[in-house]
């Protein structure tokens, strides 16, 4: 009979344990606490962290520019080569980094030489022509060869010719070029408004002040007008090309200026590239120009601000910026660009 109680007893023992088990007490109010706090010194912690990063970026930049990274050759050699890097669409905020690698390789004496990386289908005739006039200023006292990636096309082909007669071209087997020509990009939706009853009927002060409103069509005044525009970026390309390619006169480049694409090989039978090879080749013939052995090759790069880090692409995505890009691509812009679309609202 002692041992059904003792039974019962060690029974209800594992119910008990079971009980709390399922149930546990919580923690205490100070060891709460004590987490939110790690917490919070955790994310004051990695702010602080970033903060430092951004700091420790800007201020081993000289003057705000570009950083240098070593890409090859004798890593503890005074004399440097400059990669410097013209990839994707030829606009701003990029546009404003070449510029300043540009300024950077022209203020350093140690680089003796550029080697111009091209990966670009063009840009707005501005900005290309911006790149392009920096870089005359810099090959009076450095040699640039130019190194063609997948494409160097339109704007990509324009600023390639801040080479220089003394400049030489390589493309590699698969680049595309060429593309030369200009363009301003227009939608006609004027049959789309007129079938769904769409009227634009903007106030203006002038005749033109709405020539390329895509609801209506073009009028033959404003055609004319725009075809003028067109023309004299067309016939500064042409100069341009004219000017810096010794084996080709105005006629040629004018017959080449159909706005076509041509392939590496057609490129150089047709004189707007001088070799077809890679960029080890263009550094090479680069290195025999400037009669370095022993260099130093470097590439400029731009490190991200605190604001870029922080906020990363959050704050494009803000209603303030999408309007700005809704009415951004509204105006109008001319483009050494090989596409025939251009910028597309709030794109």
């Amino acid at each position: 009979m002692e041992e059904q109680p003792a039974q019962e007893k060690l029974v209800a023992k594992q119910s008990e344990l079971v009980q709390q088990h399922k149930n546990p007490c919580p923690p205490p109010r100070s060891r709460r606490w004590l987490m939110r706090g790690l917490v919070v010194v955790l994310l004051v912690s990695v702010v602080f962290n970033l903060g430092f990063y951004a700091w420790y970026q800007e201020y081993f930049t000289i003057g705000g520019g570009p950083a240098e990274q070593f890409e090859t050759g004798d890593q503890f050699a005074k004399e440097k080569i400059a990669i410097i890097s013209i990839t994707g669409t030829i606009m701003p905020p990029f546009t404003e980094r070449i510029l300043r690698s540009i300024k950077r390789a022209h203020e350093d004496d140690q680089v003796k030489g550029i080697l111009l990386e091209i990966d670009s289908p063009g840009g707005l005739v501005a900005d290309s022509h911006q790149i392009y006039h920096r870089l005359v200023e810099l090959r009076k006292t450095k040699r640039i060869v130019v190194s063609m990636k997948r494409m160097a096309a339109s704007g990509g082909y324009y600023v390639a010719m801040g080479a220089g007669e003394e400049g030489v071209i390589f493309a590699e087997p698969t680049t595309w070029t060429g593309s030369l020509g200009v363009i301003i990009p227009r939608f006609d939706m004027s049959g789309l408004a007129e079938k769904v009853g769409i009227v634009s009927d903007p106030l203006k002060t002038g005749e033109f002040k709405d020539a390329l409103n895509p609801f209506r069509n073009l009028t033959d005044r404003e055609r004319a007008i725009w075809d003028h525009i067109l023309d004299e970026s067309y016939q500064r390309f042409l100069n341009i090309i004219t000017d810096n390619r010794k084996n080709l006169d105005y006629d040629q480049v004018k017959k080449l200026a159909t706005g076509q694409i041509y392939p590496a090989t057609d490129a150089k039978q047709n004189g707007l590239i001088d070799e077809i090879g890679y960029q080890e080749d263009a550094l090479a013939r680069l290195k025999e120009i400037t009669g370095l052995n022993q260099v130093r090759v470097i590439r400029y790069s731009h490190p991200k601000s605190l604001a870029d880090i922080l906020l990363g692409s959050a704050e494009a995505s803000q209603a303030e910026n999408r309007k700005q890009a809704l009415l951004d691509s509204t105006v109008p812009r001319a483009m050494y660009f090989a596409s025939w679309m251009g910028d597309l609202p709030a794109w």
